[in-house]
């Protein structure tokens, strides 16, 4: 009993940092002033960080680029 359920910890745990690998960031390009999906998250001056979280999904981070007001295009 307790062999099985340290094997459904060890595969839960490892399947869970497996999916939370991949985190999508929307950042801003200060030299073309245009907005890209990148997966990490902006750590300079080059690229500046749109809203607070990260997306689960790329998906899910376009969505949320074109919802946001820093990147929609200016006409």
């Amino acid at each position: 009993m307790t062999k099985a359920l340290t094997i459904a910890i060890l595969v839960l745990v490892s399947t869970t940092s497996a999916f939370a690998a991949d985190q999508f960031y929307i950042a801003k390009d200060q030299a073309t002033n245009k907005c890209k999906i990148v997966k990490a998250k902006p750590k300079n001056d080059k690229l500046i960080l749109i809203g607070t979280e990260s997306y689960a999904t790329k998906d899910a981070a376009k969505a949320a680029r074109k919802a946001a007001d820093e990147c929609k295009k200016s006409t």
